[in-house]
């Protein structure tokens, strides 16, 4: 059983604020189902786009995404295609780490 994206988005976000850093939404999706998109830094600079998807390995994975270069414009136009995806911003040294174990654990 899956549990519904607003709870992951949830539990992304206090885990990046309890080790002080910062998580955020940035676009609020479908609760139940949306796809998450995370925008993820270490300092506030030197964005990268992760999602959940396959694995060049068969398996489910955090997929790096980011574009070349405008990361903001990249996830609107997701967005725009896409109503029901989550935008989370996550600023932690540790955010790819608590996006793996909440997106791929769950």
């Amino acid at each position: 059983m899956t549990l519904p994206s607003g709870i992951l988005v949830s539990a992304m976000i206090r885990r990046a604020n309890d080790s002080g850093g910062f998580g955020f939404v940035l676009a609020k999706g479908q609760p139940q189902a949306g796809a998450i998109l995370l925008v993820v830094s270490t300092a506030g600079t030197d964005y990268r786009v992760l999602e959940r998807g396959i694995g060049p390995d068969g398996r489910v994975a955090l997929i790096d995404s980011t574009p070349a270069d405008d990361v903001t414009g990249y996830w609107r136009r997701r967005r725009s295609s896409d109503p029901d995806l989550w935008v989370i911003e996550l600023t932690s040294p540790d955010a790819e780490r608590f996006a793996a174990e909440t997106i791929l654990d769950d």
